[in-house]
């Protein structure tokens, strides 16, 4: 649900799911479209909830499983991209060498860090964040940090 959004809006929105008990596979699955909507998700958003609400995906398994093969289970679900399955890795399996290269705040906290023309893409970001591995979830957590003592807005939650 934080994809493309502010981490105000994203916070917001968890909060109304939690407080209209929207928390768990079931919940979702069993929710009118008008409780979606009135918790703040998008049309997509409600179909992607919805599919991954039903998939018969193993979130326990994933904790066994190397970080290629947790990306390709997420990634295979509608509406998870890179960016969602990094975030994953790092937030939801606390993977220490996870890299979300597709974030803009962290691209622009690299670019203002590093003083570079333009923002990196995820491209060169993940070459400018090879010699942090294996510890680039950390990396990205001082790029967050970073990122709200320039901009004075959170770059993650």
């Amino acid at each position: 649900m934080s994809q493309q959004i502010s981490t105000h809006a994203a916070a917001a929105i968890a909060g109304r799911m939690a407080a209209l008990s929207l928390v768990t596979q079931d919940q979702i699955a069993a929710a009118s479209d008008e409780a979606l909507r009135e918790a703040g998700l998008s049309r997509p958003k409600q179909r992607y909830l919805r599919a991954i609400a039903a998939s018969d995906l193993d979130w326990q398994a994933l904790r066994t499983l190397p970080d290629d093969e947790v990306i390709a289970a997420l990634t295979a679900l509608p509406g998870i991209g890179r960016w969602t399955a990094d975030i994953y890795l790092k937030f939801a399996l606390g993977r220490a060498d996870a890299f979300a290269a597709g974030d803009l705040a962290l691209a622009e906290a690299a670019r203002v860090l590093y003083d570079l023309p333009a923002r990196p893409g995820p491209k060169e970001l993940t070459a400018l964040a090879e010699p942090w591995r294996p510890w680039r979830s950390v990396a990205a957590r001082a790029l967050w940090s970073y990122y709200h003592i320039i901009k004075g807005r959170e770059g993650v939650r």
